[in-house]
């Protein structure tokens, strides 16, 4: 299991994990920056209530994102079939 301090909004934290530390390094600073820019977006708000605003955000571009993924593995589908169909009919 790898280990790494990291800092969001100046707060360090210890992570573990079964992910590389170069890996978790890279989270870290996404969310720092997203974080930040909450910040920058909403001047005077407090850091949880931007991490929580921030949290949002990224709850909605990851439910967005498994939205369309759905979609395009259901295209996909569609498209097989209608491929195996074809090919049926050359056969």
């Amino acid at each position: 299991m790898e280990s790494i301090e990291v800092t969001i909004l100046g707060q360090t934290y210890l992570l573990k994990g079964d992910v590389s530390k170069e890996y978790m390094r890279q989270l870290s600073e996404f969310v720092d920056y997203q974080i930040r820019e909450t910040f920058r977006r909403s001047p005077g708000t407090t850091p949880l209530k931007a991490s929580i605003l921030t949290a949002l955000m990224l709850a909605d571009e990851l439910h967005r994102i498994k939205r369309d993924h759905a979609s395009v593995k259901q295209s996909i589908k569609k498209i097989e079939s209608g491929a195996e169909s074809l090919l049926n009919l050359i056969d």
